[in-house]
C-alpha cells in the first residue's frame, strides 16, 4: 500500500493522503513537529508533499528537517516541495516597489505562533540542500501536473493575487528523489 504523507498540511486535506501537522486539526492524522518523524519507519514513504512549511524553520534546521524527510522515504520515492521563491520576490519587488505585495512571502503571515518565516530560498539553494539530504534529480516541477492540482494552495501563489495566467509565480515548487539501485533518475 502506498503510504503518501502531507507535511505541515494545515486546513488541506487530500484524499488518500497521511495529514501531519504541528496543529491538532479535524483531519491531521499525526500531530508532531515535522523536524521528528518518528512515527514514521525509516524508507516507508512513497511521497511526501511539504507547500510552504520549510521557510519556517530556521537556516541551521533546514539541513537536519530534509535529511530527516529522506530518512523516511523508501528508495525511488519523491518529495515534492514548495517555498516562496525568493528570486521572484526580489523581481517583484524591484519592479513595483511595493512591499506590502511580498511582506506576507517574505515574514509569513503571522496569525499564529507557527506563521512566520525563518528562511529564504532560491532554486540553487534548495537543490544543494536536497543533494546534501542524499536526494537526487531535483528539479522544478509544474503545480498543475500534480494530483493535487485542483486545491487551491501556496504551490500556485502568484502575483497579482490569482492571476494565474498572466501573474508572476511566486513559489518555487521543486522535487527530488531518493536514489533507487534499480532504477536511474534523469538529472
Amino acid at each position: 500500500m502506498e503510504v503518501k504523507l502531507h507535511l505541515g498540511c494545515g486546513d488541506k486535506l487530500f484524499p488518500g493522503w497521511v495529514h501531519v501537522d504541528a496543529r491538532k486539526l479535524g483531519h491531521v492524522d499525526h500531530v508532531c513537529d515535522l523536524r521528528d518523524l518518528r512515527e514514521f519507519e525509516d524508507g516507508c514513504v512513497d511521497d511526501i508533499y511539504a507547500c510552504h512549511v520549510l521557510e519556517h524553520f530556521g537556516r541551521r534546521e533546514v539541513s537536519g528537517v530534509l535529511e530527516e524527510w529522506a530518512r523516511v522515504l523508501r528508495e525511488g520515492g519523491r518529495v515534492r516541495i514548495a517555498v516562496p521563491d525568493f528570486a521572484a520576490i526580489c523581481s517583484q519587488y524591484s519592479e513595483s516597489g511595493a512591499i506590502s505585495e511580498v511582506l506576507g512571502l517574505v515574514c509569513g503571515g503571522q496569525r499564529d505562533e507557527f506563521d512566520y518565516h525563518k528562511m529564504i530560498f532560491d532554486f540553487e539553494l534548495i537543490k544543494g540542500l536536497l543533494e546534501e539530504a542524499g536526494l537526487e534529480g531535483v528539479r522544478r516541477y509544474d503545480w498543475r501536473e500534480t494530483e493535487h492540482a485542483t486545491t487551491d494552495d501556496y504551490s500556485q501563489s502568484y502575483l497579482p493575487h490569482m492571476d494565474k495566467d498572466e501573474g508572476r509565480l511566486m513559489s518555487l515548487n521543486v522535487e527530488a528523489f531518493k536514489p533507487d539501485e534499480q532504477h536511474e533518475v534523469d538529472k
